[in-house]
């Protein structure tokens, strides 16, 4: 089962800068509001009262966000995951000073970035059917986060994501609420798998 909706977007569906990608958004502002809040406690409750604590606290908002646009339209729109690199990375930087080991927790976000990157990107490159381009680029952006917690929170959230997503599609398979070649969003499953990693 593919995990990503895989085919060519038609004209009026076009993924850019200006498409409105807000739609989920505005329809359910009471429910985006509560997830939004729930997020943010069980981030802040993990984070507590630390530098990085913003940095974490944007992963909850935008995070939540992509979430939803990515259940209903099946897309993680570029407005949110690109600029979130340069965020991040920002964040997590003016962080560093005042965290213990600060320099060393910035590498490792940079190197578990680019190592998360490098697998969705392979992925993709090598079974296109498997994962979409939106889930590539949204990965650099939780690998930064991974990342920063070291190894074994990298290990653990990278592997949450395909366990998650994994066990998801099986389960509808058993139950024939999808075919084989149906396709799922992979974007939630890659934003619970972070959080398993971020708060275990």
């Amino acid at each position: 089962m593919s995990t990503e909706m895989d085919l060519e977007p038609s004209p009026e569906t076009v993924w850019s800068w200006r498409a409105d990608w807000t739609e989920p958004l505005r329809h359910h502002p009471i429910l985006v509001t509560l997830c939004v809040l729930v997020v943010e406690t069980v981030l802040g409750l993990r984070v507590g009262l630390q530098p990085d604590l913003v940095a974490f606290a944007y992963l909850g908002i935008v995070g939540t966000a992509l979430g939803f646009i990515d259940v209903h339209l099946r897309r993680l729109p570029d407005p949110l995951t690109l600029p979130s690199y340069p965020i991040v990375i920002g964040l997590l930087a003016a962080a560093a000073p005042f965290t213990g080991n600060g320099g060393g927790h910035f590498v490792t976000a940079l190197i578990g970035s680019a190592s998360l990157w490098a697998i969705f990107a392979v992925q993709w490159f090598f079974v296109p059917d498997a994962l979409g381009l939106g889930d590539v680029k949204l990965s650099g952006v939780l690998g930064l986060y991974l990342g920063w917690l070291g190894a074994d929170a990298w290990m653990l959230g990278v592997f949450a994501m395909f366990v998650i997503g994994g066990s998801y599609a099986v389960g509808l398979l058993v139950s024939r609420r999808a075919g084989r070649k149906e396709s799922i969003p992979f974007g939630p499953f890659m934003l619970l798998g972070t959080l398993v990693g971020v708060c275990a």
